[in-house]
């Protein structure tokens, strides 16, 4: 600030003030301006990255991994469901075969 050791009188003090006040708001918008096209170049940058990772060619991949891994899965689920019948067979004709069993055990038993 000016103060008044120069020897100025007070509307020459008022008028250096404003000035001063003047070239402080200038630089003060200048600033301003350029912090905004930094911010506007920072959005520029990530708004890209985003689009890049979005792009159709990335969600074209995703979906053929995708299908690939849902092949897998249906290829595993199929062999889970064979070997699932098959463990389930073995105790179903051993049941069968013991009620033919106990059922001509009690045939022979009440004929006699």
């Amino acid at each position: 600030m000016i103060d008044n050791k120069d020897g100025l009188k007070p509307k020459e003090i008022k008028k250096n003030s404003a000035k001063e006040s003047n070239k402080t708001l200038e630089s003060l918008k200048k600033q301003a301006a350029e912090l905004k096209e930094e911010a506007k170049e920072a959005f520029d940058i990530a708004k890209g990255k985003i689009n890049e990772n979005l792009s159709d060619e990335n969600i074209e991949k995703a979906k053929v991994k995708l299908s690939k891994y849902a092949e897998d899965a249906k290829e595993v689920f199929d062999d889970v469901s064979k070997k699932a019948s098959e463990f389930a067979e073995d105790p179903k004709e051993e049941i069968e075969e013991a009620t033919k069993k106990t059922k001509t055990f009690f045939q022979k038993l009440f004929r006699k």
